[in-house]
């Protein structure tokens, strides 16, 4: 009946109507305004930027000429900026699998032993939601050479940041320390949400601990560890706040990352454009080596 009052309403005031009509399709977009709005300004239209930049031999302000594919025929020949990849790739693959592993080991810890629940929350996640000034700071005096807990701990006196050999490996334990958090809370939604029934019926069954962990918990629990791996890759691929804190990309530029690198181009060195590049090449290899392991991932799964 309202429905039909409204028809009868329309039709004895069309203008009326097709002014409700025209508010109804304007509302939704109204409320996306904003949004799209802070999305053009902050994201796309510096998205935009940057690719035009890089064809052009602009400084750090922006002020230059179009150079066409100059900086990236540059680039494929700078020795120093695929060292730079190399030792992303270094850090990534230091970091990536054993944080993910090291998540879901104290994930497990939480769930399983809830009188440990407290202490390995604390001791993990807090580092987590602390600044990486922070984080830089208490590394490097837990590390330092002369009085660091670790080295009086080992006996020895390892100057961490200051070697070559130990520098990456220094600073990617303490990235796993500082973000090992966010992956331990996204395993513990995951293991919560495995329902019971699956282990008590394994145990009817006669399955052991062991097996109901293979058999039940891990394929389960592998949707959430695909996850967690491609999101750390993305993540350590963009290193730069860590290592410009502790090393500044030494000791002889051993620990030079690729934002490390774009970083010295665009804002030491003036060299905008190129800086540009060198963005855009990232991105690229982000995205290649996304594709490529989100595709292992999704085999292996469909092999479970």
């Amino acid at each position: 009946m309202q429905s039909l009052a409204t028809e009868s309403a329309a039709e004895q005031h069309p203008g009326q109507g097709r002014k409700q009509s025209l508010r109804q399709k304007l509302a939704p977009w109204l409320f996306v305004l904003p949004f799209f709005a802070l999305y053009v300004l902050f994201l796309a239209y510096p998205a935009i930027r940057v690719c035009y930049l890089s064809f052009t031999n602009s400084d750090i302000a922006g002020q230059g000429h179009f150079i066409g594919l100059d900086n990236y025929v540059t680039l494929f020949h700078d020795g120093d900026f695929w060292a730079s990849v190399v030792h992303t790739g270094y850090f990534v693959l230091l970091t990536v699998v054993p944080n993910t592993l090291m998540g879901f080991l104290l994930a497990l810890l939480v769930v399983r032993q809830k009188r440990l629940r407290l202490f390995v929350l604390a001791c993990f996640f807090l580092p987590f939601i602390l600044p990486v000034s922070v984080v830089s700071d208490t590394a490097n005096w837990v590390l330092d050479p002369n009085f660091g807990i670790v080295n009086l701990l080992a006996g020895t006196n390892f100057a961490w940041f200051q070697d070559p050999a130990l520098a990456m490996p220094a600073v990617a334990a303490v990235t796993i320390w500082w973000t090992v958090g966010l992956n331990m809370l996204l395993f513990i939604a995951g293991l919560q949400n495995i329902p019971q029934e699956y282990y008590e019926a394994a145990a009817i069954d006669g399955a052991n601990r062991f097996h109901r962990f293979l058999n039940i918990t891990c394929p389960l629990i592998w949707p959430v560890a695909s996850l967690v791996l491609l999101l750390q890759l993305i993540l350590q691929f963009k290193i730069f706040d860590q290592i410009y804190l502790l090393t500044l990309g030494g000791p002889f530029n051993s620990t030079v990352v690729v934002l490390l690198y774009m970083y010295r181009q665009g804002f030491q060195q003036g060299r905008g454009g190129y800086a540009a590049t060198i963005a855009l090449m990232l991105v690229l290899i982000i995205i290649v080596v996304s594709l490529i392991q989100f595709r292992v991932l999704r085999i292996k799964r469909a092999s479970r």
